[in-house]
């Protein structure tokens, strides 16, 4: 197949060949792993970044005409809020594209909003309160704590850490303002789940679905403390961190038939 591989970028004006010798150099990006595996597999294959014009992507996709876009934007012009954008675009100009398409994307973006879907189908959310920039926490909050607060529109657990965590009200206003300082946005309020840490990758369209191995983020328990263990953006993506708290992501380790079948009905 013909694959275009699309990314958001700061490399303004590059193109394939400028891409091609990072990954020769062996430059560590999600979209140079996936390029590198499409070649290996014997497809053609166009690396095509964006930045903060989208006319040379048009351009580059329509003098290439790829069979499929493999989306690897997360961004555009540095905004994630504006992930939606290249999904879109590829809607509208006609390609076949991997990955959420643009009200998926604007939907999940709502934390809210993702939760009342979720609630809607009869899904197991928790419960929660969202905070617009200025507006107070009440006294009579209907919510049990403690409670995880994170800014309503990020992604990626950005504005998340271990001080996100709050067990009384004080505690819960401080953190809210923070959000609202900080991120310029609203905040949630979640009752705090204690579990574990899944996440269950699907591949497919419409009733085709198949659901890839689970995989859980586990933490050494030698080396971090319980109120430690919350998928903070340190320990997704801070790699000194993670080795320092002994976190890794692997293949779930034992789970039952039964849950095993929820999760997959879910």
């Amino acid at each position: 197949m013909k694959v275009a591989v699309v990314f958001d970028t700061p490399h303004a004006g590059w193109d394939d060949a400028d891409f091609r010798r990072e990954m020769a150099a062996h430059v560590e990006e999600a979209e140079y792993e996936v390029a590198g595996a499409l070649l290996a597999r014997g497809h053609e294959v166009v690396l095509i970044g964006v930045q903060a014009d989208l006319e040379p992507l048009i351009h580059r996709l329509r003098e290439f005409g790829p069979d499929m876009v493999f989306n690897c934007a997360e961004s555009f012009n540095g905004d994630p809020g504006l992930d939606f954008l290249l999904p879109g675009l590829l809607e509208a100009q006609g390609y076949r594209y991997t990955g959420s398409p643009p009200l998926a994307l604007l939907t999940t973006r709502n934390k809210a909003m993702s939760k009342k879907v979720l609630a809607y189908h009869g899904i197991s959310v928790p419960g929660f309160r969202t905070y617009r920039p200025g507006e107070q926490v009440e006294r009579d909050l209907d919510l049990a704590f403690p409670l995880i607060v994170k800014p309503l529109a990020e992604d990626a657990s950005i504005g998340i850490s271990n001080a996100s965590v709050v067990s009384d009200l004080a505690a819960l206003a401080e953190r809210v303002t923070f959000v609202h300082e900080r991120f310029q946005q609203p905040a949630i309020a979640e009752e705090f789940v204690d579990g574990r840490e899944l996440y269950v990758s699907i591949l497919g369209n419409g009733e085709r679905l198949e659901l890839l191995p689970l995989v859980e983020m586990v933490w050494d328990k030698s080396k971090t403390r319980p109120e430690e263990r919350i998928a903070s953006r340190l320990a997704k993506w801070d790699t000194d961190y993670r080795a320092r708290k002994g976190i890794r992501n692997v293949f779930a380790r034992p789970i039952s038939r039964p849950a095993r079948e929820r999760l997959a009905a879910i």
